[in-house]
Order: C-alpha cells, then structure tokens, then sequence
C-alpha cells in the first residue's frame, strides 16, 4: 500500500526546475505535516531527499536564504511527536549528501545547517528546556552532527556545527546570566568531542569552541594572558 508521501505530488515538484512549482510545493507540504503525527523513518528520508534537491536547485543568494529559513521553520510547525524523527531525517540526509555538496552549492547548505540548529535551540527554548526535551536532542545530536567516533560522518559537518554552536546559543539567550545549568547539558556533546574523538583536528576545533570567550568563565582569559610575562622594571 502506498504511504501518504508517496500519495502525494509535491515531492517531485520540491526538484521542480522552477521556482514557483517549488514553492507551492513547499506551501503544500506544510499543511501535509502539520497534521501527521506518524510518519515512519523511510518517508521521512524520501521527504528530506525532496527538500534537498528543492535547495539545491534554488540559485541566487536571497531566494537561498529565504528558502533555507523556510526549511527550518517547518520544525515549528510539526506536531510534537514528528519533531525528533523529522530532526532525524535531516541530519541523516546531510551525512548522506554532505560529500557530494560541490564547491559552488556549500554554502547555502552550511547555511541550512546553522539554520537548523538554530531552530531545534529555538525548539527546545520554546519547551521551557525541559530536561527530558533537551536529552533527546543531545542524544539525536550524537548520532550525526556531533557524533564522536563513527567514521561515516563526514568530518566537514562536525567542523561547521562546533563553528556555529556557541553563536546560536548566543541567539536563544542561552549565554546569559541564569542559564548555566542549561548551557552546560547543551555544551557536553562538544566536550565529548573534545575528549574523546579520536582525530586530532576534531578534538582542536572543539576545544575552541569550549574557549570561546563569550561562554561563562572564558571572559577574562584573554585579559590574564595580557598579564603574564615581563611587566617592565620595578621601581
């Protein structure tokens, strides 16, 4: 029996060579998942694999950041059983396509990935940072983005996640006084990085993240590092 999605057109049409048939599809495909609550993981994939191709067709900087904005707003309209597999599906398509992303298209794509992490931070906030919300997240952020040893992920994808990290916590509030409990559960997947991942670049680039002078703790190692070394004669 065929499933809903594949029941429907616009998943050909997110492809569609041109932008108008794209974004019916997409006006479509909000109402669809505005009301589904269990679609399974293989539709869900077949979805994301729309919405790929609907990005990579999309030319010209503004039309892209738009449509990137987009993407990401579908989360929020997701009913709250859909989110994690939608989430899923997203970032298990990045790792399936992340190496076939040529030069002149990886941009619009790292910007859909800042987008959605951006947007599942906005989720959670949203939530009131329920504990059980934010360890699912974490948990879903372990399989790919910040996955500390399976080789499949490409290493492209833990690079621009941990560049963006701290910069969209800082959008949700996340770095202010207040929230430290918080924002140090949402900082473990990067010092698991940080710690255990076994390539040497990965663990640096963490580690920077962790240094980033913006976090608590962090803002005055600039100012003391000023400090040491010769201080000039004493009188």
């Amino acid at each position: 029996m065929a499933s809903d999605i594949q029941q429907t057109p616009f998943i050909k049409q997110l492809a569609a060579n041109d932008r108008p048939t794209r974004d019916k599809a997409l006006e479509s495909l909000k109402t669809f998942l505005s009301g589904r609550r269990d679609l399974p993981p293989l539709e869900l994939l077949k979805l994301w694999k729309g919405l790929f191709y609907c990005l990579w067709m999309s030319d010209r900087p503004i039309p892209q950041q738009n449509l990137c904005t987009s993407l990401a707003s579908l989360i929020s309209i997701l009913p709250s059983e859909t989110v994690i597999p939608f989430l899923r599906a997203f970032w298990q398509t990045m790792q399936r396509e992340w190496l076939n992303i040529d030069v002149l298209r990886m941009e619009k794509f790292l910007l859909l990935v800042r987008r959605y992490v951006g947007a599942s931070f906005e989720q959670l906030k949203k939530g009131g940072w329920k504990e059980e919300e934010v360890e699912e997240m974490k948990e879903l952020w372990g399989e790919v983005p910040l996955n500390v040893e399976d080789l499949r992920v490409p290493n492209g994808i833990r690079f621009h996640v941990l560049d963006l990290w701290v910069d969209e916590l800082e959008k949700v509030g996340m770095l202010e006084e207040g929230n430290e409990e918080v924002l140090e559960n949402l900082l473990e997947p990067v010092r698991k990085l940080a710690k255990d991942s076994p390539t040497k670049p990965v663990r640096k680039k963490a580690k920077e993240a962790l240094g980033d002078e913006r976090l608590p703790g962090n803002e005055h190692v600039e100012e003391e590092k000023l400090d040491d070394g010769w201080g000039g004669i004493q009188e």
